[in-house]
């Protein structure tokens, strides 16, 4: 009975030194009292009791201020068997207008805290060096034209630690907006104290005329700043959400204007430049690589116009996919665009290329000027078989075109020309009595050209569109017994001149066409003399 009377009173001392947990205050603080536009407040609502994260009802703080998603934290603490709990709400809060604001009263479980007078003063009124974030925002021009690029440089200065941040761009409707290059990042000492300084660059590209309201670039995030409370939730450093706004622009927007002809580009400069070989030494069917470069200063990339040739029939082109781009330098934007054109003549004489003309508009003149290239006179001479365009792809040694091999064909053609010749002789003596002899009519030889064949064979297998070109001359300049060029191999049918034209349009262009090999070499033997429809010559049992 004893041990039960202890335990009893045991049992009861230890609920009245774990008192039952109650709500009895609701405290709320800010930061600071006072601040200008744009700039943030941070507001800690407390708690004298373990509650649940939704119990804090902010809807009230709507009317007056746009705030960020609150940051919840519990605490316990034990003293003596004496245990106090608590719940801490921390938000960010941004005032939506100028003047006088309150915090209203929040209530929990009927326990409400005291409202807070809050002074919003104007943008920028405060030394921007008592401040530990602020924004500053600038245009290259308050006026441009449709389509124009104007730079919207925005810096960011950092009086405190960052812990991390988003920098957010501009908002502006009717227009484009893209970053350009990367961040920089500095250091500036301001009235004696030092900023860290985030500089980035925007390009603003409006679409319609008229007037072009730009909402400023924003950041937000996180500084570490140092604890006031020995009960800080992060120790001995805070880290504090701060969220700050550049000033609102305008930009005026002029449209097209009437007098200009041709497509729309407006720039501060644009230049017009060329990379043509340093030799002046052009054969048919070897190709010329013609580099075009078009700059302009304080532009687009993707308002860049295409480059149009227009070069005479008798000159192939086969260009490249243009290559564009945007680059910072000095504060300017420069974009240019890149044109590579593999051109190949197919007659030999001399060629006029036009002019190449891009029509801008400078908007510092308010007139229209003209980036031009002069016209170029180019001579083209036949092709030589010894200057043939030589293969990119290596082939074994035996498919090359060596000084030996011309020597053995030499020589071949040689003992041909001498049988041939004692034939004649012979033929003559044994059938001159009868004062008759057959008509002889020269024909190209079927045998001379095995070894071209065979190289041409070779070069279809490997599927090598440059090294069968070459081929192709080798071959038929043997089966006709003169130079024959690409134009001449052209001129055969309308089939090979179609397999020529797939060729080289996959030798020199990125654009791959599909070609059939086999058909190749049955188009070579198809344009051999047919010796069927041939009357026998009396000759052909005694060559050898």
């Amino acid at each position: 009975m004893v041990k039960r009377s202890l335990h009893l009173i045991l049992l009861l001392g230890l609920i009245a030194a774990f008192p039952a947990s109650a709500l009895t205050s609701l405290q709320a603080s800010v930061d600071r009292n006072t601040v200008s536009e744009g700039e943030s407040i941070v507001l800690t609502v407390t708690a004298d009791d373990s509650l649940d994260t939704q119990a804090l009802n902010t809807q009230a703080l709507s009317t007056d201020f746009t705030m960020q998603r609150p940051r919840t934290s519990h605490s316990t603490r034990m003293v003596n068997f004496n245990t106090t709990k608590e719940t801490q709400w921390q938000m960010l809060l941004l005032p939506k207008r100028q003047g006088q604001l309150t915090i209203p009263t929040l209530t929990i479980d009927g326990v409400s805290s005291a409202p807070i007078k809050i002074t919003v003063n104007p943008r920028g009124s405060a030394p921007k060096q008592t401040q530990n974030v602020y924004m500053e925002a600038h245009l290259s021009s308050k006026k441009a034209y449709v389509d124009q690029l104007v730079n919207y440089q925005v810096k960011l200065f950092l009086g405190a630690e960052l812990q991390r941040g988003v920098l957010n761009e501009p908002v502006v409707a009717n227009a484009q907006v893209k970053q350009l290059g990367e961040d920089k990042d500095s250091t500036q000492i301001i009235n004696g104290r030092r900023f860290r300084v985030i500089e980035r660059n925007y390009a603003i590209i409006a679409d319609k005329p008229g007037t072009l309201s730009i909402q400023g670039a924003s950041f937000n995030g996180d500084i570490v700043v140092q604890s006031q409370r020995s009960n800080s939730l992060f120790g001995f450093t805070d880290s504090r959400p701060i969220q700050t706004q550049a000033d609102n622009l305008e930009l005026t927007v002029q449209p097209k204007p009437a007098s200009y002809h041709g497509q729309w580009l407006v720039a501060d400069l644009v230049l017009l430049n060329e990379n043509w070989p340093d030799n002046a030494d052009y054969q048919v069917g070897t190709p010329i690589t013609r580099t075009l470069t078009l700059t302009a200063v304080n532009s687009d990339e993707s308002r860049l116009p295409d480059l149009n040739l227009n070069l005479p029939t008798s000159l192939k082109s086969y260009p490249e996919k243009p290559q564009r781009q945007n680059t910072v330098r000095d504060n300017k934007i420069l974009a240019t665009l890149t044109q590579t054109t593999a051109i190949i003549p197919t007659k030999p004489g001399t060629y006029t290329l036009p002019a190449v003309e891009v029509p801008w508009w400078n908007p510092h003149l308010n007139k229209q000027e003209i980036a031009t290239l002069p016209e170029k006179v180019i001579t083209v001479k036949a092709a030589e078989q010894a200057d043939l365009p030589a293969p990119q792809t290596s082939l074994p040694a035996t498919e090359v075109n060596t000084p030996s091999y011309w020597m053995w064909a030499a020589l071949i053609f040689a003992l041909l020309w001498f049988s041939t010749t004692l034939a004649l002789i012979i033929l003559w003596r044994k059938y001159s009595q009868h004062n008759a002899s057959p008509a002889i009519k020269t024909e190209p030889s079927h045998q001379d050209n095995t070894i071209e064949k065979v190289s041409l064979k070779q070069a279809c297998q490997a599927q090598n569109p440059n090294q069968v070109l070459l081929s192709l001359q080798q071959h038929f300049s043997q089966v006709f017994q003169k130079p024959m060029t690409l134009d001449k191999v052209s001129a055969l049918s309308k089939e090979m001149a179609d397999v020529i034209t797939h060729l080289q349009r996959s030798a020199f262009s990125k654009t791959k066409a599909s070609i059939d090999y086999d058909k190749i070499l049955h188009l070579a033997e198809k344009h051999h003399p047919d010796k069927k429809k041939k009357k026998k010559s009396s000759l052909s049992n005694l060559n050898p």
